[in-house]
């Protein structure tokens, strides 16, 4: 049985593929940018950031399928639009993380969507970070970097998404 794919669900979707050729092309045209406390780290390292909590989002109003396929297609624009050999590092980056992050959101989930979105970016961002650097550059000499950039992503993220639940809580019992 297809899911509906709503108007959110495909915003989201949509935010979701575009930060993986983002992603490849911020590396590709700025190369390294500093992330704070005197790391640096890709300059993708914000939009993976990003792109970690939207996939949860996508996840959430258009189901794992539809963010599978998200990530084919974004590994396809990355192909086209970046340089080849981080489109691949990438999309290698991209489905290790998913595989873990499902691994971790499903079962949490039921404890809400902040705590599993938290737990499982946690666990993502590592995975992301490990495998990307290893197969892009050869080295982790990025790691920490890369490991705060997207937690400050993740956590911006994570806090506009908060503001707004609870605007919607609060809207629906006015």
């Amino acid at each position: 049985m297809a899911t509906r794919i709503t108007p959110t669900g495909a915003t989201a979707l949509t935010a979701y593929i575009a930060t993986i050729p983002a992603a490849n092309l911020a590396v590709t045209h700025f190369g390294v940018v500093p992330v704070g406390l005197g790391y640096t780290a890709p300059a993708g390292v914000y939009a993976v950031g990003l792109a970690l909590v939207l996939r949860d989002v996508a996840r959430e109003a258009a189901g794992r399928a539809a963010v599978l396929a998200a990530i084919v297609v974004g590994a396809g624009m990355s192909w086209w639009l970046a340089d080849p050999a981080l489109a691949v590092a990438s999309t290698a980056a991209f489905v290790l993380a998913e595989t873990m992050d499902f691994a971790v959101y499903e079962p949490l989930r039921r404890r809400g969507l902040l705590v599993a979105m938290l737990a499982s970016n946690a666990v993502g961002l590592a995975a992301d970070s490990l495998i990307f650097l290893r197969l892009a550059f050869g080295s982790l000499e990025y790691l920490p970097g890369q490991l705060l950039g997207k937690t400050w992503m993740t956590l911006a993220a994570v806090a506009v998404i908060a503001v707004i639940s609870r605007r919607r809580v609060r809207a629906v019992a006015a």
